[in-house]
């Protein structure tokens, strides 16, 4: 008999834990700050490539006022290998202002006030709530989570704004903090953009791919 649709949200998300024990953020920070800086660095770069280069930038800039001292052009140059430097290193000023002169320099921990951060938008906030205060009220939707969600068959939507909304339709609460990581570690291992694994997916029975689950 075909499970109704909340088991079968249920059971993908177990199958995917069980498959993936450790998964977990990617991205290496020690305080929120760090975190803000490394999620804005990963936009349209990998995870790999932000941990490399965040080491000698918060050597340099450990502090938000020490990212609004800091030269331009310096700055530039430290954040060059992780692509858009000119326009990623004009946010992180920004960014690192306002939270000094907006949140007395602490990182705010509501959804509003870190999307008014230059450079942060609800994606990157979803992933500083949940990574840094616990707080998994959304999921952030990545090129991970965008594929997986319309290859699965979770949502037809496009944009990462309407896939979330369905996503948060259909998946439990008790299972938000997880979806993410899940999602980047199977797109990554298995669920890949060209050549998807499916022989070995551990839910490829509940995947529309195979036309089987049809939300």
């Amino acid at each position: 008999m075909k499970l109704n649709k909340k088991n079968e949200i249920i059971e993908l998300i177990e199958l995917l834990k069980a498959y993936y024990p450790d998964s977990c953020c990617s991205l290496n920070f020690n305080n929120a700050f760090e975190l803000v800086v490394a999620v804005m660095l990963s936009a349209q770069c990998t995870d790999e490539r932000v941990n490399l280069t965040t080491p000698s930038i918060f050597k340099r800039c450990p502090t938000p006022q020490d990212f609004v001292n800091i030269d331009i052009k310096e700055l530039e140059d430290l954040v060059h290998p992780c692509g858009f430097y000119k326009n990623k290193a004009k946010n992180l000023k920004a960014c690192s202002k306002k939270i000094i002169e907006d949140f007395n320099g602490t990182v705010p921990n509501t959804m509003e006030e870190l999307t008014t951060l230059a450079g942060i938008g609800r994606k990157s906030a979803n992933v500083i709530l949940l990574e840094v205060f616990g707080i998994a009220n959304g999921i952030a939707i990545d090129t991970h989570a965008k594929r997986l969600s319309n290859r699965i068959g979770l949502s037809k939507e496009k944009t990462p704004e309407k896939i979330e909304q369905d996503l948060l339709k259909i998946i439990p609460k008790e299972y938000l903090k997880d979806i993410n990581h899940l999602f980047v570690y199977h797109g990554r291992a298995i669920c890949t953009a060209r050549n998807p694994k499916c022989e070995i997916c551990p839910i490829n029975h509940l995947c529309k791919k195979n036309g089987i689950s049809k939300y």
